[in-house]
């Protein structure tokens, strides 16, 4: 058999290979790892993998238990970020023998749009049929209210002493903190009322009303697109979801120094939003610099009443997507440590 062949097959091959040693130092890397890291194998070679990859959803150590267990191991949900590149990528770990020494075959295949579309979309139908739940325990817990405030109303009436009234105020006062807490729950009913409008000057707003709420301890970068067109919303509730989302990031922000948020728009054409197809869209980044969003909570974090924040009500973020699928937008969220980006997509 011709020697040759398996460099062949490597070399021609469409998946990313590395020939990792046990201390995850690389040996080897094929064209198509090169093209994934966009650098030569020359460059490649003797690094070890955590220098090339700035982030990694899973411990890099995990990749050792191979030379262990003798069993590969595959992930087909990994995210490696490189050179500031999310990549998502299915993985797979394998023990081989070369040049007489136990390595570790690492063969890394990006992840098609049409997978990444079908994850979204299974991600989007929960979050709602978690709002749908919140929101129907909302309104089972919003009519007992208004009997128990008018009953407390009715009763401090009837009390014999004044003095004994401070108890019927706590049940009053209560009553109506459930309730304002139950409204934001079930967020805005109605649509609003759109009129084409400029997105730049609602941005604009939001910079200036986070700017002096932080005191202007935080830089706010803007990157607009002077071509972008004005867009069919309700001013109101697009200020309110973006507002929602960037003071949430001065607040994290607020505990760092050098904090900084870019706001950046673009005209996107052919985009894709919950599996239809938009024709042209806005799209705007929120991007910070802080410590990141924690891992377990990415996937839920646009579901009411879960918070990153100690204090936090957890449903800031909930109110920003329960407002732009009213605009039939979306919100994606991509973060590691030292970066965060939400990005909202808007039909124009």
């Amino acid at each position: 058999m011709d020697t040759n062949l398996p460099s062949a097959i490597l070399n021609n091959m469409v998946t990313a290979t590395l020939i990792l040693d046990d201390g995850l130092a690389i040996r080897y890397a094929n064209p198509a790892a090169e093209l994934l890291f966009s650098q030569s194998a020359k460059r490649i070679i003797e690094q070890s993998l955590s220098q090339l990859i700035q982030h990694a959803s899973l411990d890099l150590a995990l990749l050792t238990q191979p030379l262990q267990s003798g069993q590969s191991i595959t992930d087909s949900d990994v995210t490696f970020v490189v050179d500031g590149r999310p990549l998502m990528l299915e993985v797979t770990v394998s023990p081989i023998t070369w040049e007489g020494q136990l390595m570790l075959l690492v063969e890394m295949r990006k992840i098609d749009q049409q997978r990444r579309l079908t994850q979204e979309l299974n991600q989007h139908a929960q979050q709602q049929a978690a709002k749908l739940l919140v929101r129907g325990l909302a309104h089972e817990i919003k009519n007992p209210l208004g009997g128990l405030r008018g009953a407390a109303q009715l009763l401090e009436k009837m009390l014999p002493e004044p003095s004994l009234t401070e108890y019927t105020h706590i049940i009053i006062e209560q009553a109506d903190r459930l309730r304002a807490l139950v409204d934001r729950l079930l967020g805005p009913q109605k649509p609003g009322k759109k009129t084409q409008e400029n997105l730049h000057q609602v941005l604009e707003k939001v910079r200036q009303l986070v700017e002096l709420e932080s005191q202007h301890s935080i830089i706010i970068e803007r990157d607009y697109d002077p071509s972008l067109p004005e867009i069919l919303m309700d001013a109101d509730q697009i200020e309110q979801a973006m507002l929602n989302i960037v003071s949430n990031a001065a607040q994290i922000l607020s505990h760092q120094e050098h904090g900084k948020i870019t706001v950046r728009t673009r005209t996107v054409h052919q985009a894709n939003i919950h599996g239809k197809r938009c024709k042209l869209a806005a799209r705007v980044e929120i991007t910070d610099n802080g410590p990141g969003i924690p891992p377990e909570l990415q996937d839920t974090l646009f579901y009411p009443m879960v918070s990153g924040r100690e204090g936090g009500t957890g449903l800031g973020l909930s109110i920003s997507q329960n407002l732009i699928d009213q605009h039939n937008g979306k919100i994606d969220v991509e973060s590691w440590p030292g970066h965060t980006t939400f990005t909202i997509y808007l039909p124009i």
